[in-house]
């Protein structure tokens, strides 16, 4: 539960996380990209952690490692993500790599957020969608 969620006031340009529900009923807005920074087989579904109830990852997220991304210089991460001004959410298995990554989108110039429950919070709720395969880039 993010502190917006707890109904703790928050600047706006503070606010580096976003819950499960407003990423569930996001999952169509075509102004938030949903980016996996997991290894490219925690993505497809092949490895994962074994406490997930479920293997794969979030429908429409696309892929970038955050070993790769740490790598990127940012006309490189400019070049794979699009334009600077795009909203990004960015999860992992728990969180931490994730936070690593909106650091990284943030300095960026992206408006990056951390999804802090990630996959192990999303693949246990079976009512949220899930998907498995290669990685989209």
């Amino acid at each position: 539960m993010t502190a917006q969620d707890r109904g703790v006031p928050v600047p706006e340009d503070l606010v580096t996380e976003i819950g499960k529900d407003e990423l569930a009923e996001r999952l169509d807005d075509p102004t938030l990209t949903i980016l996996d920074v997991r290894s490219a087989g925690e993505y497809s579904g092949e490895a994962g952690a074994p406490c997930d109830r479920r293997q794969g990852h979030i429908p429409g997220a696309r892929h970038i490692d955050v070993q790769e991304l740490m790598q990127l210089r940012r006309d490189e991460i400019l070049e794979r993500l699009g334009p600077s001004d795009a909203e990004i959410a960015a999860y992992c298995h728990s969180g931490s790599r994730s936070a690593v990554a909106v650091q990284i989108l943030r300095a960026a110039g992206y408006a990056a957020r951390n999804y802090a429950g990630s996959w192990h919070e999303w693949s246990r709720d079976g009512s949220l969608p899930a998907e498995a395969g290669t990685p989209r880039r």
